[in-house]
């Protein structure tokens, strides 16, 4: 390292920037206590389906049919459930399985509505991403996928197995894929032309946005605000939880005050606690 390179001051991925706004409490359960959380079907079902589109452009462009989609699910939840073997008791019995993976099938069926992968040829697929802005602070994720048009010009593009949101609610979309074209025009210099959700849950759904210098400048503002959030209650070891309709499917409830519980003790941070390098699991952000 240079005397020009920042001492990098801590890291932040767009999952759990989106896990302290909903909860600082759950930020500090899943980042600094470390506390395991039982897979969720949900979150697991989107992983095989991220690997399946993902494997899908391994294929020639003629190839890449529904079919083909679809040949390439089971081979993918046969290595996930080899990797972690504990998600075969997400189910109740077979016919859940089964369901589960017919729900899988109807995104994949369903993509093919929304975009035409046989005249697709992107550049990037599961792209890890980093950049370390003036503070010191790290910015790191996973891009689904990144599509360069001959001009040079930048689509990045992420899959969500969930519904569309509503109006209310696409702002907190979007922070994600801001997010990225935040760490990318850091990285390569220029702005990406385009950033679009493809949601493959209810009926389908393409969201797209065109972000300009002042969105991400705005959003680097943010993130900056986030992490002095987070510095604060790292200090004062105060983490607050932020009731809402999502703690209906967390993990917590039992260590949460809003619930009755009692947190543990906060562990002793140690240099390095929130600039640990992970790999992306069933946990993170779909």
């Amino acid at each position: 390292m240079t005397l020009t390179e920042p001492v990098i001051i801590g890291a932040l991925s767009p999952s759990r920037a989106g896990d302290f706004m909903t909860c600082p409490l759950l930020y500090r359960f899943r980042v600094i206590d470390r506390i395991p959380e039982k897979p969720s079907a949900a979150a697991v079902r989107g992983t095989v389906v991220h690997a399946v589109l993902e494997r899908l452009y391994d294929l020639p462009a003629p190839r890449r049919s529904v079919e083909a989609a679809l040949e390439l699910l089971e081979p993918q939840w046969d290595r996930l459930l080899g990797e972690e073997p504990a998600y075969a008791q997400m189910f109740a019995d077979e016919a859940e399985q089964r369901e589960w993976l017919g729900q899988a099938r109807s995104m994949l069926e369903r993509y093919f509505t929304l975009e035409d992968p046989t005249r697709l040829e992107p550049a990037e697929r599961e792209l890890y991403v980093e950049a370390v802005l003036d503070s010191g602070l790290m910015l790191r994720g996973y891009i689904d996928r990144l599509d360069v048009a001959p001009s040079g010009e930048v689509r990045v593009v992420d899959y969500k197995t969930g519904s569309a949101p509503g109006p209310d609610f696409e702002a907190k979309a979007l922070f994600q894929m801001k997010f990225y074209a935040l760490v990318l025009w850091r990285l390569r210099g220029a702005i990406p032309r385009l950033l679009q959700l493809v949601y493959l849950g209810g009926g389908g759904e393409v969201l797209r946005y065109a972000p300009d210098e002042a969105d991400l400048r705005a959003t680097e503002r943010k993130v900056q605000a986030l992490w002095a959030a987070i510095e604060r209650a790292l200090e004062t070891g105060e983490w607050r939880a932020r009731p809402s309709r999502l703690c209906d499917w967390c993990d917590h409830q039992a260590l949460c005050p809003e619930y009755g519980g009692t947190p543990p003790p906060v562990p002793a941070r140690q240099p390095g606690d929130t600039v640990r390098s992970s790999r992306r699991t069933a946990t993170d952000e779909l």
